[in-house]
Formats: C-alpha cells, structure tokens, sequence
C-alpha cells in the first residue's frame, strides 16, 4: 500500500503560480499511474479530475479546464510527483488531491484511484 502527502499548497493572487507535491511512502511510484483531483467548496461538489500522468511519465492527461495553464509531472526516483499551476484564476480554488492507480486506463475518473493523499488548499484571491 502507498501512502501520499501533497504540500504547496496555499493563497495566491490570480495570475499566480503555485507547484503542488505529492510525496509517497510504503511502496515505490513506478508501479502506480498518477493523478491530481480537486473539490471545490461548497455542498454537493464532486471531485474534479485535473490531471494525470503514466507511471513512465510518457503519457500526461490534463482537463479542459486547466489545459495550457497546469502541467502534471513525476520524479520516480524521488517517488514524488508535482502540479505546477499558472495563471491561476479564482475558480481553481479547491482543496487539491493526489492519487494512485494501479491502472492505465479510466484515470479521469475518481474511481481508478483507490490511494489518495489528505488534500492541500489552493486559494486564488481576485
């Protein structure tokens, strides 16, 4: 089993950056694809898939709605993997999700993932 912390995260003025971490511990990363969701505040919001990479790094998924802003990227040997978020705009304010799947299909989705870390709040003041 793995364990996930994600740090970085915080309050940013909009058209900020901020680059999110995800540290993993009991197992090795290179076994795992990986993925960021997020859930903004508010009852009844689901969790949002943000981004995901392949467990080679060969392969990266990112969501509409932060393509060309945010870029998913992994460093196997230090079993970690980051979010770098620009341009930052107050509607990504969210408390953020790193996950792990042993699968390499499906990883849009929140079900594909059955390791998550605690969360990091990003806040985007306007």
């Amino acid at each position: 089993q793995v364990q996930l912390v994600e740090s970085g995260g915080g309050l940013v003025q909009a058209g900020g950056s901020l680059r999110l971490s995800c540290a993993a511990s009991g197992r090795t990363l290179t076994t795992y694809d990986m993925g960021w969701f997020r859930q903004a505040p508010g009852a009844g919001k689901e969790r949002e898939f943000v981004a995901a990479i392949t467990w080679t790094g060969g392969r990266t998924y990112d969501a509409d709605s932060v393509r060309g802003r945010f870029t998913i990227s992994r460093d196997n040997a230090k079993n970690t993997v980051y979010l770098q978020m620009n341009v930052l705009k107050p509607e990504d304010t969210a408390v953020y999700y790193c996950a792990a799947s042993p699968h390499d299909y499906g990883l849009e989705y929140a079900s594909a993932y059955p390791y998550w870390g605690q969360g990091t709040q990003v806040t985007v003041s306007s």
